[in-house]
């Protein structure tokens, strides 16, 4: 029986992360021998503006030095729109820069950003035109559908809950998702992201809506949970968390 040290970068007010990511993890644990620990290292954000989300990035290399001290197996950047405000692609430049801090640290780590995660996991999920649901104001919520757009997809429609205090998204009933995605046009869309954000809980909807619509239904925290699995080097599978990582598509 092996076992890993998960670790993640996290905005100081995210409790979300902290629990969706080791359920999916613990939901593993029930079919499959290996075992988690988890980790986090803190980043201050309280209003999720485009001002704090930047003075927020910055602290993300400390945050991995500290994790790196820990030697974790794989390091999870646990905040999408923190990178996507920060323009087109830029996924990939803090990924670099993640990593080059572990390997100063000589304990090179694989790094996953929820950004990178949800592009890729939509890419494996086969999507050409997607939908999206983010708690996040209007103008960040276009910022977030121009950067899914210029990786490749079409992002047929989007709600903005625009809820601008991190712990009220926390604090969303991820039932309530069952009501909302409702309010989408979904004709024509192969994949529907009911959380675009990896604060806004919807871990136990996400299966439910896959049911009622049809197409996979995945979120950003299924995404890095994904993408951290594969970084492992592990199989990705769970008994929860969407067509991702129960391969139903």
């Amino acid at each position: 029986m092996k076992k890993y040290r998960i670790g993640q970068i996290v905005p100081s007010s995210n409790v979300t992360m902290e629990t969706e990511i080791p359920a999916i993890f613990r939901s593993r644990e029930t079919i499959l021998p290996e075992r988690f620990t988890f980790h986090s290292s803190r980043m201050r954000m309280k209003k999720v503006t485009k001002e704090e989300l930047e003075a927020m990035d910055a602290m993300s290399l400390k945050c991995a030095q500290e994790l790196s001290d820990a030697h974790v197996d794989v390091m999870g950047y646990a905040c999408l729109v923190a990178i996507m405000s920060m323009g087109r692609g830029y996924h990939c430049v803090s990924e670099v820069n993640l990593h080059q801090e572990t390997v100063a640290n000589d304990f090179p780590t694989p790094i996953v950003t929820s950004a990178g995660a949800l592009i890729n996991g939509l890419k494996v999920l086969g999507a050409k035109k997607v939908a999206i649901i983010t708690p996040y104001m209007r103008p960040l919520t276009d910022l977030v559908v121009d950067y899914i757009e210029h990786q490749g997809f079409e992002v047929v429609d989007s709600i903005a809950l625009e809820i601008p205090d991190n712990l009220e998204v926390a604090a969303q009933d991820p039932m309530n998702l069952l009501d909302i995605y409702k309010r989408l046009n979904l004709e024509g869309v192969d994949v529907l992201v009911a959380s675009a954000c990896v604060q806004m809980p919807s871990l136990e909807a996400i299966d439910l809506i896959e049911k009622e619509i049809g197409i996979p239904v995945t979120s950003a925290a299924v995404c890095t949970t994904y993408e951290m699995m594969k970084k492992l080097g592990i199989e990705a599978k769970s008994t929860i968390g969407g067509a991702l990582l129960s391969g139903k598509y």
